[in-house]
């Protein structure tokens, strides 16, 4: 593993941007002048493992190797130090870092200062995903170094006396005290934080986005898989969408999971709609589901997770275990006789080129100093997460959640338009 000397760090890092591009049917125009002016922006990268298919390969690798992962166009970064938690027998980091010509550090500190006395670098990616990390003993879930990475990016911050933008892969943390703790300390050390998933900013099919300051009467989002690893997605997905409701984001007063047969009483009640699960099961292709009626196929996965938002907003994430395998979104607005919905589709195999959808605004924010969306969102979305895992810890009991009083405006950014590339596998 080469380290660069100070003088081709510079050099190799300021290529100039020839062309527009186009991904994922988000397209980047760029002026004349943006096309002179802008560079390949140094960054520095923290993450759990860098084994193939994981979240630093589907993220880091569209830096190294194009939005393809197979040499072409990519973002306007380069990556330029790095910190590796774990070394598994898969680990792809050391070869990548002897082709492309970036270091691997001991500490998160000389990733970011390329073991220097100075920051060089003009953002920080963290991807605390994958790994082997133990879980909670009460809620089970997965202790990933979320805040601890973040932690000593700060404290080199601090040392250094210098900030940058900083990216945090999917959730901010396992609890709501860390996801609290790094948005208010971005806030207070001012500097641009994005986080979250790439759920929302994938292909929406059909094509779906409520207008800003909309009235929803009611909203479901569709998911499936683990409640706490994909339940994040499933969450993510729904807070996208309502928070361009009428009056902006306010916050959620109370939780619940419901399973088995509770799933139907809570029907019953008129606790989730069933029109808003038809609707939103209506845009999965067959092929994603298992022929027959949702009541026949759930299985002992499947939840749904009820949330009472404090503008009276009712909402339902339903995990869709044993009949459907997609993401999706519906809704009841106000004065429509039909609720409107879409599907969440990705790239079901390498490059996953929705993770590259998600780069793209982490790209843009490192470029502008201005966060692409709110960091709010995916605070509120992982103190959510946090509050149903008690849910269902405390056997499915409703929680009051007055600690989620997160307050604000949504900010537009593009989903992609179209539908996903064929994978390569």
């Amino acid at each position: 593993m080469r380290t660069l000397t100070r003088r081709e760090f510079v050099k190799d890092s300021l290529p100039p941007l020839t062309a527009a591009m186009t991904f994922g049917g988000l397209e980047q125009k760029l002026s004349a002048t943006e096309r002179r002016e802008r560079r390949k922006l140094p960054v520095a990268a923290v993450v759990t493992v860098y084994r193939p298919q994981s979240h630093a390969d589907v993220v880091l690798g569209k830096i190294l190797e194009g939005w393809e992962q197979k040499g072409g166009p990519g973002p306007d970064l380069k990556l330029v130090g790095l910190y590796v938690d774990q070394f598994p027998k898969q680990d792809m980091s050391r070869r990548l870092a002897d082709k492309h010509g970036f270091s691997i550090f001991k500490t998160i500190r000389e990733a970011i200062t390329l073991a220097g006395d100075e920051i060089p670098v003009a953002g920080v990616l963290s991807i605390g995903e994958h790994g082997q990390y133990p879980s909670t003993p009460d809620t089970h879930q997965v202790m990933y170094p979320r805040r601890r990475f973040f932690d000593e990016i700060v404290e080199t911050f601090r040392q250094y006396k210098k900030v940058v933008p900083v990216f945090s892969d999917k959730g901010l943390g396992f609890s709501w005290q860390d996801a609290k703790h790094m948005v208010d300390t971005a806030c207070k050390m001012d500097f641009p934080m994005i986080a979250g998933s790439s759920i929302p900013v994938t292909w929406r099919i059909p094509p779906l986005e409520l207008a800003m300051g909309c009235e929803i009467e009611e909203a479901l989002a569709l998911g499936y898989g683990g409640l706490e690893g994909y339940g994040f997605h499933s969450l993510e997905l729904l807070q996208a969408v309502i928070e361009r409701r009428q009056g902006g984001e306010s916050g959620v007063a109370a939780v619940q999971v419901v399973q088995g047969d509770d799933i139907w009483k809570a029907e019953r009640e008129g606790r989730w709609s069933r029109a808003l699960l038809d609707a939103a099961l209506a845009t999965v292709p067959e092929s994603l589901k298992t022929p027959g009626r949702p009541e026949d196929n759930f299985n002992q996965e499947a939840a749904f997770f009820l949330i009472e938002y404090r503008d009276g907003l009712k909402a339902t994430v339903a995990m869709t275990n044993g009949h459907a395998g997609e993401f999706g979104f519906a809704a009841q607005l106000k004065g429509q006789s039909e609720p409107v919905a879409t599907r969440c589709a990705r790239q079901r195999g390498a490059p996953y080129a929705h993770h590259g959808l998600l780069l793209k605004a982490t790209e843009q924010m490192i470029h502008t100093g201005k966060p692409s969306f709110r960091v709010e969102r995916t605070l509120l979305t992982t103190g959510l997460l946090d509050s149903l895992m008690q849910s269902v810890r405390q056997e499915c009991q409703r929680l009051e959640t007055p600690h989620l009083k997160v307050k604000y405006q949504a900010q537009t950014w593009p989903y992609a338009k179209g539908v996903p590339p064929e994978p390569y596998s």
